[in-house]
């Protein structure tokens, strides 16, 4: 029998049993798309993440010092005292903490930075409008504030934040500039935070010493020796004791980050395709009471010349037909919903078009195995039992 007779039955028999042939599908859909769709979100994360801190730059390294004993901080100078590091390009300390943020009668609870002026090359954050700190608000305890974009607009609504006064936990601070918009990063939102001077930071928040230090390079080609330096540095200040502090590079937390998104985003996709095994173990049941229900035909068909061959390819054409119709109908809801997920959820979504490929093939493979079964099955029989009248 040729190929293309084989695959007009095969359509034939599907068509004649249309409710039966979709929920056999169901569960081939039902992975397949899952599949797709928990890649594509992984991916998309995993997209998300690595441009964020490749925006961070390649040339940083992040100190964060959890301290020994009595000592749990650097000093200020202590902190500045890095930027002296053979390779080290600019250090930007912080202090932080959370305040009540009043204006009028608004108020929100919002994240206060306690940052030096090398903060706005290190760190990439800029001003819209206004100014930036400066050495001289550091170095006078100046009560003045730069307020991110999300906060300026639950306290001011369209109004002009710069020039104007807010309270942080009942004390004033005049708006010296309003941030840019920076969007939302691995330590969450970069729009609803302060930032004031760090001399002042340390009095309003009421926190001596600096726990968090971003340390820009000169280029990424040093870090790894200015890394070295560092932990020297830090290991005699806490007497050998590395759980004292942790010193990141952005590179080490891009492949980090990468790892772990990458196994996070496997593991979905595994689970999801359980889904397409047991697609698979429903076509088989449903090629087997196929064959069963149409004995007598291919008890007829054998009579009259078909081969083994014929009836096999047959019944295996009609569960690889059965797997390849899930599959696409799968792979189109895995794309429509991904793309839906993109455009209409808070989740980054990017289509990971090889994983699409791969599901499809992977459903017509799981034709080919449970039909097996039933296709070797139906080529078996013999024409007079097939025939044979109960």
């Amino acid at each position: 029998m040729k190929l293309f007779q084989s695959m007009r039955m095969a359509l034939k028999s599907i068509y004649s049993s249309k409710v039966r042939s979709l929920l056999t599908m169901l569960g081939i859909i039902i992975g397949v798309s899952s599949v797709i769709i928990l890649v594509s979100v992984g991916q998309g994360t995993t997209s998300q993440i690595t441009e964020q801190l490749n925006g961070l730059g390649t040339n940083q390294l992040t100190v964060n010092i959890t301290g020994r004993g009595a000592t749990t901080s650097l000093t200020y100078d202590e902190a500045l005292a890095l930027g002296d590091i053979p390779g080290v390009k600019d250090v930007a300390p912080v202090i932080s903490g959370n305040v009540t943020a009043k204006h009028n009668t608004d108020n929100v609870s919002v994240s206060v930075e306690g940052i030096t002026p090398s903060y706005e090359d290190v760190k990439d954050f800029h001003v819209q409008s206004g100014r930036f700190l400066l050495d001289i608000d550091t170095q006078y305890r100046q009560k003045v504030a730069l307020i991110g974009s999300s906060t300026a607009n639950d306290l001011f609504g369209t109004d002009s934040p710069v020039g104007q006064t807010v309270q942080l936990n009942g004390i004033s601070y005049k708006i010296v500039g309003l941030l840019e918009t920076k969007g939302s990063s691995l330590g969450g939102s970069n729009d609803d935070k302060i930032l004031i001077p760090i001399s002042t930071a340390e009095r309003q928040l009421q926190s001596k010493g600096v726990r968090s230090i971003t340390i820009a390079t000169t280029s990424a080609d040093t870090v790894a020796t200015v890394k070295s330096r560092l932990e020297g540095i830090l290991a005699a200040k806490f007497s050998n004791a590395t759980n004292a502090y942790t010193v990141f590079d952005s590179q080490q937390m891009l492949d980090t980050v990468n790892s772990t998104t990458n196994t996070l985003s496997m593991a979905l996709a595994g689970i999801a395709g359980i889904s397409l095994l047991v697609g698979g173990i429903g076509i088989m049941n449903i090629m087997i009471v196929s064959v069963n229900e149409r004995t007598r035909e291919i008890g007829v068909r054998k009579a009259i010349g078909a081969k083994k061959l014929d009836i096999l390819a047959q019944f295996m054409i009609e569960s690889v037909v059965l797997s390849g119709l899930g599959g696409i109908i799968g792979v189109g809801i895995g794309v429509g919903g991904s793309w839906l997920l993109g455009h209409y959820s808070p989740l980054s979504v990017s289509i990971a078009w090889n994983m699409v490929l791969v599901s499809f093939l992977f459903s017509l493979l799981i034709g080919v195995v449970f039909g097996m079964m039933p296709a070797n099955k139906a080529a078996r029989l013999r024409p007079i039992h097939a025939l044979r009248v109960d």
